[in-house]
């Protein structure tokens, strides 16, 4: 902006502000995200899951599931869905691993997507039935299975640490700074360019709304305490723009 302009604008009601007070206007705007905040890009991510696969005798595995997580159709629910929620399991356990079920869980929750709630957790859970028979016991097989499908209501008992644990990191890019969480709004609406705009706007509002009028958003004390407030502050502004 021209230095001529200054007067003008300030006249007009600007406010001055030094570069330190500016820089902490966009961060809280959400309009500059520190590097580690920002979403990953593909390459990055899959790079990240490959080195958090949890079956290391199992590599042909894990290649056909970073294979289906990099589909072309994928938009918001790809590898970097994938690697973010890898991230936050690591989050939520801190300074121990995340117990390996509950990471295979992560791998196989969306790995078939067509965009069908419910139909896609329920496939992804048939295909870890399959693919995992034969690798795990029978008894951590069914675990993982049931750990999938509990992410089609992402309501887990009380009690239930591996879904409150896989859960709170599907829910996890709620609660992520603005900017990256406009990324990820426009990706899921990218997702269902099948609609036009009202029609998307009426469910995508339906989600917003459920999802608010939740009592507990996070289940884990450590997902709440990372994610909560920065989650219901997105959804309510989501949903003040659609509304």
């Amino acid at each position: 902006m021209p230095v001529a302009r200054y007067p003008e604008l300030i006249a007009r009601g600007a406010v001055e502000v030094g570069s330190t007070e500016l820089l902490k206007r966009l961060v809280a705007a959400g309009l500059r995200v520190r590097p580690a905040q920002r979403t990953p890009t593909r390459t990055l991510a899959r790079t990240a899951v490959t080195a958090a696969w949890p079956l290391p005798e199992a590599d042909a595995l894990r290649e056909e599931l970073i294979e289906r997580w990099s589909e072309q159709h994928r938009v918001y629910h790809d590898v970097r869905h994938l690697a973010q929620c890898l991230d936050a399991l690591r989050q939520l356990t801190d300074a121990e691993p995340a117990p390996r079920l509950v990471l295979l869980a992560a791998w196989f929750h969306d790995a078939v997507y067509d965009g069908t709630p419910g139909a896609d957790e329920r496939a992804s859970a048939e295909l870890a039935r399959e693919r995992l028979a034969g690798a795990l016991p029978s008894g951590e097989v069914s675990e993982v299975v049931r750990l999938v499908l509990g992410t089609i209501e992402h309501h887990p008992a009380p009690g239930d640490r591996n879904a409150a644990l896989l859960v709170d990191a599907d829910l996890s890019v709620l609660g992520q700074p603005r900017g990256r969480y406009h990324v990820y709004a426009r990706d899921v609406r990218e997702e269902y360019a099948r609609y036009d705009d009202e029609t998307y706007r009426r469910g995508r509002l339906a989600v917003l709304d459920d999802l608010l009028a939740r009592a507990e958003l996070f289940h884990t004390q450590r997902g709440h305490s990372l994610w909560n407030d920065a989650a219901r502050r997105n959804l309510s502004e989501e949903r003040a723009r659609l509304g």
